[in-house]
């Protein structure tokens, strides 16, 4: 395996096969980076598990903040098809980034990061990195060290975020529990977006049940707020505990 540091050079010229609906559409590089600050993590393959359950849903969590930061977009590229890849970004909800098929594998063979994974049953896959592109430009690369398995120690979102500002400290996890329709909800909701929070919702009869929501915090009602780990309550106890923070 030689992988290799293309920190000071231009990504490589691609067009990307992407199936919008019921419509293919071609993407460029030119088009998702020119005159542009985009943040790119690359990984082995949608649906495995590091990758499902840490790399792509943190990234997604956090591009608020990476925008917050100045930067325009953040994408995942990975040598799935663009089936795969908008499967995947269906199952992991991840709304937040642009989900880059490199079915070929000619962007990864151009970064240098093709790699064999045989041994898996994947044949030839990306190595796991992340990297900041300035208008087309790498300026920084975190590249996952060379040893066997699937390491991830260093292309990780808040990694990365701290690379674009040293001085970002991570927020703290939010959970809101929601009922469609509710108006004190779509209040907390929009108590949290006002002081530039991100959260997870998990919507009542989608993604969980009242009996969920009774068994944690013995409440039948919505909204039901969390937030690293400690239960706030309701609209009007988020609202107090916003005002106090």
């Amino acid at each position: 395996m030689a992988l290799v540091d293309y920190t000071g050079q231009q990504v490589p010229s691609c067009t990307f096969r992407t199936r919008v609906g019921d419509t293919w559409k071609d993407v460029t590089t030119d088009e998702l980076f020119k005159g542009k600050k985009v943040v790119v993590f690359s990984l082995p393959g949608a649906f495995t598990p590091t990758c499902s359950s840490s790399h792509l849903p943190r990234y997604n969590e956090l591009v608020p903040a990476f925008k917050a930061n100045g930067i325009d977009d953040v994408l995942c590229v990975s040598v799935n098809d663009t089936f795969v890849m908008n499967a995947w970004a269906a199952a992991e909800e991840s709304d937040n980034i642009k989900m880059i098929p490199d079915g070929n594998g000619e962007f990864t063979e151009g970064m240098g990061m093709l790699v064999n994974k045989d041994n898996l049953g994947f044949g030839k896959r990306s190595w796991r990195y992340s990297m900041l592109v300035n208008d087309g430009k790498v300026e920084k690369m975190f590249i996952e060290p060379e040893k066997e398995g699937d390491p991830f120690e260093v292309s990780d979102a808040d990694t990365m975020l701290k690379y674009v500002n040293a001085n970002w400290k991570p927020q703290e996890s939010i959970a809101v529990f929601t009922k469609p329709g509710c108006p004190f909800c779509a209040k907390a909701k929009a108590a949290l977006k006002e002081k530039g929070l991100s959260f997870e919702e998990i919507v009542l009869g989608k993604d969980a049940s009242i009996v969920s929501v009774r068994a944690i915090t013995g409440k039948t009602t919505a909204p039901q707020v969390f937030i690293g780990g400690k239960y706030i309550g309701g609209s009007e106890e988020l609202e107090a505990y916003l005002a106090s923070h």
